[in-house]
C-alpha cells in the first residue's frame, strides 16, 4: 500500500452505474468533512510526516507553497476562533483540484524505479 492508500475510484469511473450513484454520496462527504469550509483542499489534509510526501512538497512550485501555507494560516485561524470561514470565502469544489498528488506519484513511481536498478543482478554469460 502506497501514501495514497487503496482507491477504487477508478473502477468507479469506469462504470456509468456506479458513478452515477456515487458521485453525488462523495460530494456530500466531500461537504460533510468540513475542510472546504476552513479554505482547504483535500491533499492539504495528506499526513506530512511520510517521506515520499516529504518529497512531493519539495517539488512544489513557490507559489503551490504559498498558497498552501496560506490556506493553513487561514484554517489556523478559524480553528482558534471556533468558527468557519463566511460561505464566500470557502474552497469551491471546483478549485479542489489534487496538486500534490501527481508529485507524490512520480515520487512512488521514481522509488520504484530505483529498487528495480538496485536490486538488479548482473549475469555473465
Amino acid at each position: 500500500m502506497n501514501v495514497l492508500g487503496p482507491s477504487l475510484a477508478p473502477y468507479i469511473r469506469s462504470s456509468r452505474t456506479l458513478k452515477k450513484y456515487v458521485t453525488p454520496i462523495a460530494h456530500w462527504y466531500a461537504d460533510l468533512m468540513g475542510y472546504r469550509k476552513m479554505g482547504l483542499k483535500y491533499d492539504d489534509l495528506q499526513v506530512e510526516e511520510s517521506s515520499q510526501v516529504q518529497r512531493a512538497l519539495g517539488r512544489l512550485t513557490p507559489r503551490e507553497t504559498y498558497d498552501r501555507s496560506y490556506r493553513f494560516k487561514i484554517a489556523s485561524n478559524c480553528d482558534l476562533h471556533h468558527k468557519p470561514l463566511p460561505k464566500e470565502q470557502w474552497s469551491k469544489p471546483e478549485d479542489d483540484k489534487r496538486y500534490l498528488q501527481p508529485h507524490i506519484l512520480n515520487v512512488l513511481k521514481e522509488e520504484e524505479e530505483r529498487f528495480t536498478w538496485d536490486t538488479m543482478t548482473v549475469q555473465r554469460k
